[in-house]
C-alpha cells in the first residue's frame, strides 16, 4: 500500500525528530479516537499522515503499531483478508522492534479476526501468545479482555468447562481493575456458559447483573448481546412475558446497531476509505473545468449511491419486519410446546435427583459392612494367623478392595457426569511416575508373562505442575486393561511431545499391547460404561467395565483426547494425548510418619474419646484401631446418648456416625455445637461426601472422615486434634 504524504505532514518531516515522533503519536492517539468511535475515513487518514512520518525516520516500532491499527481498522470495515494481511506484517515488523506489549495487542486482534470467521482454534492461538506476552510484561488489567475472548471461542467449541475457568478469570481481573465493560460482558457470557450447563437460576442471575452494569455505562453493543441471553433464559424458565420483552429491546437494539454500522460504511465511505490518498492528490491538481466534472459525475453517482442505499435499507426494514413477526409467530408455537418441555426436564430432573439418592443410599449401604471386611481382614492379617489362613484372609482383602474399587468407580462415574470432578494441580516428575505405575503393575504382567517396556521422548521435560493422580488413574487403568488381555506378550508405554506453546507442552502417551485385540464392531462402544467385549470376555478376565469410561471422562476433564487402534488376535494401542504446564518448581515429596510413636502412655492416658456408631462390628473394629494407638475410648450407639455424654463429661474428640436411628450423626452435631464449640467432632461416616458437604458445614464438623479409610490418614487427623501440628513430627 502507498501512502501520500499531506503537505502539513511534509512541514513536519522538515523538525526534528523528536518533534516528529510527537505529531506520530499523537496522530495514531486521534486515529484510535476515531476507530473506536466508528468513524473510519478520517481514522484512516490520521493513520496514512502518521506511517509516511515513521517511515521518514525509519522508526520501526511505530511503524508497527500503525500496521496494527491499520489491520484493526480493516477489520472494523469487514475486510478480513486484508486485515489478516496488514496484522501480520505488522507482527514481523514488532518482532524486529521487540515490541512485545504492542505484539501482544496485535495478536489479540488476529484472535477476534478468527473469532469473526469462525476459526475458533486459530483464534485460541493467537490469544495464547498474546497473554503469555501481557503476563511476561506484568500487565495484568490487559489479560481481562483476552481471557474473555479465549472463553467466547471455547464457547464456541461448546468446551463450556474451560469457557467457564477462562470467563472466571477474566471476571475476577476486570473487578481488580474496575474495568466495566469488560465485566459487563464476562457477566453476560458467564451466564450463557451456565445456560448450557442447565445453571439457569446461576444463569439468570448473572445475566441480570451484567446487563444492569452496560445499561449504567450505556455499553450497547453489550447490550444487545445481554438482551438475547436474558430473553432465552425466561424463556427456558417459562417467563415468556419478560423473554418477550427482552427480545424486542435486543431487536430494536440490534437495529440501531445495524443501521449505525451501514451509515459508517455507506458505499460513499467505503469507496472512501478504499481509494488510495494519492488519487485525491492528483484530484487536487486538476483544472478547474476537469474538477466540475469529476464534482458533477461524483453528484450523479451519489445521488444513485443514495437511492440505493435507501433501497437496501427499506428491503433490510421490510426483512427484519417480517423476521420479527415470524419469531413472535415460532416463540407461540413454542410456548404451546413449553408444557409438555417442562413436564419432560421435571421427569429427567426427578429420575437424576432419585439415581442420586439410590447411589448415596446404596453405596453407604455397602461402605458400611465393607468397613469391618477391610478392618477385621486387616486385623487377622496382622495377628499372626495360621500360615494354612493367609491365604484364605488375603483373598478375603483382595475381593473386598475389588468391592470398594467397584463402588468408588461407580461414585466416580456419578461425578464425571454432574461437572463435579476438580483438578487439583501439583508439582510431579511425569517420568517417575509413570514408572511408579509401570512397577505397581509390574507383579501383575510378571503373573500373565507380560513384559512391560517403557520409553520417555529424548529431551522431554520431566517436571511438570498438573493434577498427577488423575494421569495416575488413567495410566493404571489402560496399562492394567493391556496387562488383563495379553498373555506371554510384550506391553509398550511411550510418553512423547506433540508440540509446545513456551512451557504448555502437549504431550501423547501410548500404551500398546500385542493381546487378543478388540473386533472393530466393539471399539465404538468402548468407552461406555460397563462395556466390555462380550460376556464370554467379562467372565474370563473380570473386571467392572467402567475403566475406560473413567478414563475418557478424567481425560476429558483435562482438556485432553483419546484414541484406540485395535485388530483383533494382534493388539491394541490406546494413545491419548493431554496439555501439561512444564515448571521448574521443586516437587514437595510426602513423608510416612508413625504419628503416635514418641507420646507417652501418661500423655495418652489423658486423651478421652467418644466413638458414635451404631454397628457393633464397625464399634469394635474402631475400638481396635484406637486401642493399637494406646488410646481410650467410650462407644455409644446413638446421637442422643452422645449428646449427654458430650455434656456431662469432657472429651478430646468425638467420633460421630451419621446414620443412626432416633437423630442423625449431624442433627446430634449441632446439638453439642450449641454447648460446646470447642470440642473436636469428625465425621466418621460411609456416606457419599459431595452429597452432604453442606450439610457437614451447618452442622460445623472439625473434619470428615470417609469409610473405609486410610490407617495413615485416620492417624494424621486424630494426632493432630489430641497432640499438636503432625508436620513437625520427624
Amino acid at each position: 500500500m502507498l501512502f501520500a504524504l499531506s503537505s502539513q505532514a511534509q512541514d513536519t518531516v522538515n523538525n526534528d525528530p523528536e518533534t516528529i515522533q510527537n505529531t506520530i503519536d499523537f496522530r495514531i492517539t486521534q486515529a484510535q479516537y476515531d476507530i473506536d468511535n466508528n468513524n473510519y475515513y478520517p481514522a484512516k487518514k490520521k493513520l496514512d499522515e502518521a506511517l509516511s512520518l515513521a517511515e521518514s525516520i525509519d522508526n520501526k516500532k511505530s511503524i508497527g503499531l500503525i500496521l496494527s491499527k491499520f489491520g484493526k481498522l480493516e477489520f472494523r470495515i469487514d475486510e478480513t483478508s486484508a486485515a489478516i494481511k496488514t496484522l501480520t506484517k505488522a507482527i514481523e515488523v514488532q518482532r524486529f522492534a521487540m515490541d512485545d506489549i504492542n505484539i501482544a495487542e496485535t495478536y489479540k486482534t488476529l484472535g477476534n479476526v478468527f473469532m469473526h470467521l469462525e476459526q475458533y482454534d486459530e483464534a485460541l492461538t493467537y490469544y495464547g501468545s498474546s497473554l503469555t506476552l501481557f503476563q511476561q510484561e506484568n500487565l495484568s488489567e490487559f489479560e481481562a479482555e483476552v481471557l474473555l475472548n479465549q472463553g467466547k471461542a471455547y464457547l464456541g467449541l461448546k468446551q463450556y468447562r474451560k469457557a467457564r475457568v477462562q470467563i472466571d478469570k477474566s471476571l475476577a481481573l476486570s473487578q481488580r481493575y474496575d474495568l466495566d465493560k469488560i465485566k459487563s460482558s464476562a457477566l453476560i457470557y458467564q451466564a450463557k456458559v451456565s445456560y448450557f450447563l442447565n445453571d439457569d437460576e446461576n444463569a439468570l442471575k448473572l445475566g441480570n447483573q451484567g446487563v444492569e452494569l452496560a445499561e449504567a455505562n450505556s455499553y450497547l453493543d453489550v447490550l444487545s448481546h445481554g438482551y438475547l441471553i436474558l430473553s432465552e433464559l425466561n424463556e427456558k424458565l417459562g417467563n415468556f412475558k419478560v423473554s418477550t420483552q427482552y427480545l424486542k429491546k435486543h431487536i430494536t437494539l440490534s437495529d440501531a446497531l445495524l443501521k449505525q454500522k451501514l451509515e459508517n460504511l455507506s458505499p460513499e465511505n467505503r469507496e472512501k476509505f478504499i481509494l488510495d490518498n494519492q488519487t485525491e492528490f492528483q484530484k487536487e491538481k486538476e483544472a478547474d473545468l476537469e474538477k466540475l466534472k469529476v464534482d458533477k459525475s461524483l453528484n450523479k453517482l451519489a445521488t444513485i449511491l443514495s437511492i440505493a442505499l435507501i433501497t437496501i435499507l427499506s428491503l433490510l426494514t421490510l426483512s427484519l419486519y417480517k423476521n420479527n413477526n415470524i419469531r413472535l409467530k415460532t416463540n407461540n408455537m413454542l410456548h404451546k410446546k413449553n408444557g409438555e418441555l417442562i413436564l419432560a426436564k421435571e421427569k429427567a430432573e426427578l429420575a437424576s435427583k432419585t439415581k442420586a439418592n439410590f447411589l448415596s443410599t446404596v453405596t453407604h449401604e455397602l461402605r458400611t459392612p465393607l468397613y469391618a471386611v477391610t478392618g477385621l481382614t486387616s486385623m487377622l492379617l496382622e495377628e499372626d494367623p495360621k500360615p494354612e489362613q493367609i491365604q484364605h484372609l488375603k483373598s478375603l482383602k483382595f475381593s473386598g478392595d475389588y468391592l470398594l474399587t467397584f463402588i468408588n468407580d461407580i461414585l466416580q462415574i456419578n461425578k464425571i457426569e454432574a461437572n463435579k470432578v476438580d483438578i487439583d494441580y501439583e508439582v510431579f516428575d511425569l517420568k517417575n511416575k509413570v514408572s511408579d505405575v509401570i512397577s505397581a503393575l509390574n507383579n501383575s504382567a510378571i503373573d500373565n508373562g507380560v513384559k512391560i517396556h517403557f520409553e520417555y521422548g529424548k529431551g522431554l521435560p520431566t517436571h511438570y505442575k498438573a493434577d498427577q493422580i488423575k494421569i495416575s488413574q488413567i495410566l493404571i487403568n489402560l496399562i492394567g486393561n493391556s496387562i488383563k488381555f495379553t498373555k506371554d506378550g510384550d506391553i509398550w508405554v511411550r510418553v512423547s511431545k506433540i508440540s509446545n506453546d513456551n512451557d504448555i507442552f502437549n504431550l501423547k502417551f501410548e500404551i500398546e499391547d500385542n493381546g487378543i485385540g478388540i473386533t472393530e464392531e466393539k471399539q465404538n462402544h468402548m468407552f461406555e460404561s460397563f462395556s466390555q467385549g462380550s460376556i464370554q470376555i467379562n467372565r474370563k478376565y473380570g473386571g467392572t467395565g467402567l475403566g475406560l469410561s473413567i478414563v475418557k471422562g478424567l481425560i476429558d476433564i483435562l482438556g485432553g483426547k483419546i484414541y484406540l487402534k485395535s485388530n483383533l488376535n494382534k493388539g491394541t494401542t490406546f494413545y491419548f494425548e493431554i496439555p501439561l504446564r512444564q515448571t521448574n518448581e521443586k516437587i514437595i515429596k510426602p513423608v510416612n510418619k508413625n504419628y503416635f510413636k514418641n507420646v507417652t502412655e501418661l500423655e495418652l492416658s489423658n486423651i478421652r474419646i467418644l466413638v458414635v456408631e451404631d454397628n457393633k462390628i464397625n464399634q469394635m473394629i474402631t475400638n481396635k484401631i484406637l486401642s493399637k494407638m494406646k488410646l481410650q475410648c467410650d462407644i455409644v450407639d446413638n446421637g442422643e446418648e452422645a449428646v449427654d455424654l458430650v455434656k456431662n463429661n469432657h472429651y478430646d474428640v468425638v467420633l460421630m456416625d451419621i446414620h443412626m436411628p432416633g437423630i442423625s450423626g449431624i442433627e446430634a452435631t449441632k446439638i453439642i455445637r450449641t454447648f460446646d464449640k470447642d470440642i473436636t467432632i469428625f465425621a466418621l461416616t460411609a456416606v457419599t461426601i459431595e452429597d452432604k458437604m453442606h450439610e457437614f458445614a451447618e452442622a460445623d464438623f472439625d473434619d470428615i472422615i470417609s469409610k473405609p479409610f486410610k490407617q495413615a490418614d485416620f492417624e494424621k487427623k486424630l494426632y493432630k486434634a489430641v497432640i499438636g501440628n503432625p508436620d513437625e513430627i520427624v
